[in-house]
């Protein structure tokens, strides 16, 4: 009986991994590029601009 128990742990830790990869690999909501390419476009935009001299800043 000992032996059973013995070989029902790996059983249960294999039957675990199994639900975990068919979790794991399931398809998801695909999610559009929007929101990080408008995000990229003004990252962009800020870069380009020119930096504004040090004579702006003088009070």
């Amino acid at each position: 009986m000992a032996a059973l128990a013995w070989l029902l742990i790996p059983f249960v830790a294999a039957v675990g991994a199994g639900l975990w990869g068919s979790w794991a690999s399931r398809t998801r909501r695909v999610r559009s590029d929007g929101p990080e390419l408008i995000g990229y476009a003004r990252f962009r935009e800020a870069m380009e601009r020119s930096r504004p001299s040090e004579e702006e800043f003088r009070p």
